[in-house]
């Protein structure tokens, strides 16, 4: 069994969602049942994959049991199993949240849903370029309707800009991988690697196809200035949508640091793929995304600019490829994903209560729910980097790892001038939403949260102090993650194996 283990994130939510589609008919109880049993058993399988990955390095999977580079494989490194682990995590407190009433609102929610899981993990998993790209489709076609689930206007509008982007996109992903192939022959990335060490006459072709490569990741993490979709589609979703869509950013980060770290850096045709422009736009994106949470409406906006300050933040990190970086970067992402995803479904208990204010940034009701303020004040805490919450040891971490760098001036100032705008945003508009009490608006509207929802927010809030309490060995595994992502020449016998001799007297010159 321990050799299928790598498949079971994908083939749990993919059997879950066919599951829901053959029981449409047995209503909606039915296919919130699937559907949380399909995220339970896919936080257990998760789980299992971190220790198998922790304990037993590279975990290859050959699907059809062909091997590498000829066949399709899934190859789970540390990162894969933790990127996979808090995909499972988030996506359960979401659905969660969902199963309380929300996925009444529009069709096919659950399956989509499903299907939007397979989707994500499968890009964390796949060893292969082209079916990162076939993920990646699966992972985005779900995400057109989920996030105009519910209908309105605003989301129409914010779902056909995400669609017309996220398709040029994948046109020039495709392009870009017709370029690699027809340059290099393969797109198995440990194949790739080895080829691009040995580039002659297809130098400058193949250059340009990583360069492409590169450009598409970043329009997925949203770097400036392919960064301004976001904000605007992620506050139009619906609360458990967009808690989910947190995580859609951090595959184009994590896929950028794993191309970079295993096959661009070490070739010396693509070593310098990176320099000279992706910091400065990276520190951009921060700066933008702290503006614009400065000069938020609203909390669910405030929070979509949280998410784009995190990425441009986590887009620093593939410049620097040590591992001392890249495991500071790692425990920053995984405190900011939960933290972005609690403050979203924060943002919606906070406007069922105040009625037509909604989550407005103006003085209202009392909400009478110190349980959700005191949630607020947890995630905002974590998110803008104050001790002693998981935020804080993020940004130490990662500031610490680039104290050395000849932009360390830079990205200090820019890191903490940001973090000062994010507090002041999330402070004094915090105060108005919680604390501040009009005469106009005297009562808030009695909406009582359900177990199911209060569950959801818990688990999205705790781990701002749970990461804390365990840094240790949670900075532990990250460290291990980190040096694992960069020793290429591991992870490449790994997917390879017999087969890396045969490769080698292949692209020899």
């Amino acid at each position: 069994m321990t050799q299928h283990a790598a498949i079971l994130p994908i083939l749990i939510p993919f059997a879950a969602a066919l599951l829901q589609l053959a029981a449409k008919g047995y209503g909606i109880t039915t296919q919130r049942s699937i559907g949380l049993v399909a995220v339970l058993l896919g936080v257990c399988a998760a789980t299992w994959l971190v220790w198998l990955a922790d304990t037993g390095g590279v975990l290859v999977y050959a699907l059809g049991n062909w091997a590498a580079p000829f066949g399709i494989v899934l190859a789970v490194d540390r990162l894969a199993a933790m990127m996979v682990l808090l995909t499972a995590l988030l996506s359960a407190a979401a659905l969660l949240y969902a199963s309380a009433g929300f996925d009444q609102r529009g069709r096919h929610f659950h399956p989509l849903f499903q299907l939007q899981i397979v989707g994500l993990q499968g890009a964390f998993l796949t060893g292969d370029l082209f079916n990162l790209f076939v993920f990646f489709e699966v992972m985005l076609l779900a995400s057109y309707v989920l996030l105009a689930h519910g209908g309105g206007m605003a989301r129409t509008r914010a779902g056909l800009a995400y669609v017309v982007l996220n398709l040029a996109g994948s046109a020039l992903f495709l392009i870009a991988l017709g370029m690699l192939y027809g340059t290099l022959g393969t797109l198995n990335l440990a194949d790739v690697a080895l080829r691009l060490q040995t580039l002659d006459d297809n130098h400058a072709l193949a250059r340009l196809a990583c360069i492409l490569l590169i450009a598409v990741f970043a329009l997925k993490a949203a770097l400036l200035p392919l960064s301004f979709w976001l904000p605007h589609a992620y506050a139009a979703a619906g609360a458990p949508v967009a808690a989910l869509f947190v995580i859609m950013t951090k595959v184009g980060i994590v896929s950028i640091m794993r191309v970079q770290a295993i096959a661009f850096a070490p070739a010396s045709a693509t070593a310098d793929l990176l320099d000279g422009w992706l910091l400065p736009l990276a520190l951009a994106t921060v700066l933008l995304a702290a503006l614009g949470a400065l000069a938020a409406p609203r909390l669910r906006d405030l929070t979509a600019w949280l998410v784009l300050a995190s990425a441009g933040t986590l887009l620093i990190t593939p410049v620097f490829p040590q591992a001392q970086v890249s495991a500071a970067a790692l425990y920053y992402l995984l405190q900011s994903t939960f933290v972005a995803a609690a403050l979203f479904l924060v943002a919606a208990l906070v406007a069922e209560r105040r009625g037509e204010l909604s989550d407005l940034f103006q003085s209202g009701p009392r909400l009478h729910a110190p349980w959700l303020g005191f949630a607020f004040l947890l995630a905002a805490a974590s998110a803008v980097g104050l001790p002693p919450f998981a935020g804080f040891l993020g940004k130490l971490m990662l500031l610490s790892a680039l104290r050395d760098s000849g932009q360390a001036t830079a990205i200090w100032f820019v890191l903490l001038f940001a973090g000062l705008l994010l507090m002041l945003a999330l402070g004094k508009n915090g105060g108005r939403l919680f604390w501040e009490r009009s005469p106009h608006h005297p009562h808030a509207i009695a909406v009582p949260a359900g177990w199911r929802r209060a569950i959801a927010v818990t688990l999205l809030v705790s781990p701002a102090l749970l990461l804390a309490l365990f840094a240790r060995p949670v900075a532990d595994y990250t460290a291990r993650a980190a040096a694992q992502l960069h020793q290429p020449q591991a992870y490449i016998s790994a997917v390879l194996g017999e087969n890396r001799a045969t490769v080698q007297r292949e692209v020899r010159p």
